[in-house]
């Protein structure tokens, strides 16, 4: 494994317990923001271990209020890291891929890219911007040996709130379904062994796209109850992202 991540601390640490295991892995602090630092990520795995098998583009930070407080900074950021991080990752690994015939990218993005939510407008456009580029993918890749993914987790115990609150001074309290990073990490382990074009963490979450093509209206109603709020202090909630 090739980890990239800011904090070259934290990523030394994962390195440590993979390593310890039995394993092998190489930290490569970068900024997924930054296309250098992913082209450089790419180039020191593919020194370390020969070749690259897969990309999975997971870096994310959220935002929650109305399109009124979504100020256009606030929406620059989303969209350098949670739109264009995903394609510098994917422009660099593409590269290599294509010299292989071989290769696999997938996107995490969320259940809110399927369906917007109240109170997170301009997060749920940058993960249906996640969505259309994989689907996209996958129509460009048909019989070249290459395979992209979608993954659409719900609320998932994370630091992502935690990180929100550092970046932006506040952070939110949420309803609806929570699963722990582990499961949603298993699911995209059997995509990586089994290539499929997308990744329902939460099994019910895949009939949110039927039931808005039937009827929007209703699931605006149903969308409500999972508004978002804000402000509170992270940590009195819990830390869920996506």
């Amino acid at each position: 494994m090739v980890l990239n991540a800011r904090r070259a601390d934290l990523l030394q640490d994962v390195v440590t317990v993979i390593t310890s295991s039995g394993g092998r892995a190489l930290a490569v602090p970068g900024d997924v923001t930054n296309p250098d630092d992913m082209r450089t990520l790419v180039t020191k795995g593919v020194e370390a271990f020969g070749r690259l098998d897969a990309m999975i583009c997971n870096a994310g930070i959220g935002f929650h209020g109305t399109l009124g407080q979504s100020t256009p900074d606030v929406s620059k950021r989303l969209v350098d890291v949670n739109v264009l991080g995903t394609l510098y990752a994917a422009h660099a690994a593409h590269d290599v891929f294509t010299r292989q015939g071989s290769g696999h990218l997938i996107a995490i993005s969320s259940v809110a890219g399927l369906r917007g939510v109240s109170g997170m407008s301009v997060y749920s456009a940058t993960k249906a911007a996640q969505m259309g580029f994989i689907e996209g993918l996958r129509t460009e890749f048909l019989g070249s040996g290459l395979h992209a993914s979608i993954v659409y987790p719900v609320s998932t115990r994370t630091e992502f709130h935690e990180a929100m609150h550092k970046t932006f001074g506040h952070a939110v309290r949420g309803k609806g379904p929570r699963q722990d990073a582990a499961s949603v990490a298993e699911d995209v382990m059997q995509c990586l062994e089994h290539p499929r074009g997308e990744v329902f963490p939460y099994g019910p979450a895949r009939w949110l796209r039927l039931a808005n093509a039937i009827s929007p209206s209703l699931v605006d109603r149903f969308m409500r109850r999972f508004s978002r709020r804000r402000p509170y202090e992270a940590g009195s909630e819990g830390n869920d992202g996506r």
